[in-house]
């Protein structure tokens, strides 16, 4: 299959405001592959955080008919370099708007997941809290390599299915079980499901990771 074609050089985003009027924590959400903002238009609503402002962003890359963060079959390392650099990119503008590092969480599914553990260990600010479901880490030795100063000091909130068909339990463990050798501090739960989110049960552990890391200090 031929490689996507890189297309977009500022992410494409929308923002949801938060129903509480001036609340400056956020959510930036990352789709999974061929998805697209549009599926995760339900995530707000169904984390009912009245303070949670939410960034939903595209991919960069055009794939039937959805989008991608990286090729799958060609390199991918080259497209998961270029993805963080833009979500550093819209963070560091996030940053400007008003939305403080520490007060953003980033969620992600699948490719989603994989950037955020990108995100998360690679930018040199801390966040509220990173939240990765039904994915994996690209070289996790290299990103244990070269961790921010501040990995250590990150919130992971990890989620995987027993039942998984693209990516299965045992792979995906054992390299979070790397990274937190490595010193990232996560908390790893597993759900019998496939490559989904599992309703309402993994929902309630999300909800309650959210709002355990915007609790005052």
């Amino acid at each position: 299959m031929p490689a996507a074609r890189y297309t977009a050089a500022v992410l494409d985003t929308e923002l949801i405001p938060a129903a509480e009027a001036d609340s400056k924590w956020l959510m930036v959400v990352l789709h999974g592959l061929g998805d697209s903002m549009e599926g995760f238009r339900w995530l707000p609503r169904a984390l009912n955080n009245p303070r949670l402002n939410t960034l939903l962003a595209n991919a960069p890359d055009d794939y039937h008919g959805g989008f991608s963060w990286y090729d799958i079959y060609d390199k991918p390392g080259i497209g998961v370099e270029r993805s963080r650099r833009l979500l550093f990119d819209l963070l560091d503008r996030q940053r400007v708007d008003g939305f403080a590092t520490e007060q953003t969480f980033v969620f992600g599914f699948s490719q989603g997941c994989l950037m955020t553990h990108e995100v998360g260990i690679r930018y040199p600010h801390r966040f509220a809290g990173l939240v990765g479901i039904s994915g994996y880490a690209h070289e996790p030795e290299r990103l244990v390599a070269k961790q921010s100063p501040v990995a250590a000091e990150q919130s992971f909130l990890i989620t995987h299915g027993t039942a998984d068909p693209l990516l299965p339990l045992a792979q995906t463990q054992a390299q979070m079980e790397q990274l937190q050798a490595g010193g990232i501090r996560m908390q790893w739960e597993v759900f019998e499901k496939e490559h989904t989110i599992q309703g309402e049960a993994e929902l309630a552990v999300i909800r309650k990771f959210v709002e355990e890391q915007m609790k005052p200090l």
